[in-house]
């Protein structure tokens, strides 16, 4: 398994409101991609920050779901251009069984 972090700025003064919105119109996308495994939304309104935690089966996966087309979408709806990082995980625990 591959946990893709992925963090941008948000256009100065986006409200948590303002970022869950934003956030939501990208849901469908990601629930139709069977590659992805799980993710979660971050929001930091203290820095100004947004992005999100990727889980995915393989590094190929995650690479191709943010390829430069989606950079170039994230960048239009959020105002900053991703950043990522790629950390193998080997061992998940999961209290919500």
């Amino acid at each position: 398994m591959i946990t893709e972090i992925v963090t941008f700025a948000l256009r100065p003064g986006t409200t948590r409101q303002r970022a869950l919105e934003l956030f939501e119109k990208t849901v469908p996308r990601w629930r139709a991609n069977t590659a992805l495994v799980r993710k979660y939304y971050l929001f930091d309104g203290v820095q100004g920050r947004g992005g999100g935690v990727y889980l995915w089966s393989t590094l190929e996966d995650a690479k191709a779901a943010h390829d430069t087309a989606w950079c170039d979408q994230a960048e239009a709806l959020y105002g900053d251009r991703p950043r990522f990082e790629y950390f193998e995980t080997p061992l998940i625990v999961d209290n919500t069984d």
